[in-house]
């Protein structure tokens, strides 16, 4: 191996509660380094799901929906004598946390309310629950890798 791996880098935890994987999504909301705003965004989004669902946190209510979002297997295009063939791989943790995030996010951007709070908070309590457009972009996934399960003997 030629060049060095790019040494992973530690990611604090967020402030209020005290986990990475929140300070994770703070990350990925964050636009134009205005992590304060990005923070607002996420921790009202977590207040409008504690007011909407009287029985559960916002915190709790976030971690369900990252666990329904996160994809098992993708497809992986790869060259083999002239053809591409979409070969199903499973996805590593990191990579999975990542993908979930973003389509949290992206999907969250797409909705129609008032406010990123809003529409975060709508796309979230949609995935806990098993719905919402992020939910279903891993269902679209894993049917794509089950569909090519054939190819997957060209994984190696």
């Amino acid at each position: 191996m030629r060049k060095k791996t790019a040494a992973k880098r530690l990611i604090a935890p967020d402030p209020k509660f005290n986990d990475i994987l929140v300070a994770r999504f703070i990350n990925s909301v964050l636009k134009q380094g205005k992590k304060h705003l990005a923070r607002k965004i996420v921790y009202d989004a977590f207040d409008i799901i504690s007011e909407r669902s009287k029985d559960t946190s916002g915190f709790d209510v976030f971690k369900k929906a990252m666990n329904n979002v996160k994809p098992l297997l993708e497809i992986r295009a790869r060259r083999v004598g002239g053809a591409t063939y979409q070969i199903p791989t499973e996805v590593r943790a990191d990579r999975s946390v990542a993908l979930a995030i973003r389509w949290l996010i992206n999907y969250a951007n797409d909705r129609k309310d008032k406010s990123m709070s809003l529409k975060l908070a709508s796309e979230l309590m949609a995935a806990a629950n098993n719905d919402g457009n992020s939910v279903k972009k891993r269902e679209d996934t894993h049917k794509m890798a089950e569909a090519n399960k054939a190819f997957a003997h060209f994984k190696w």
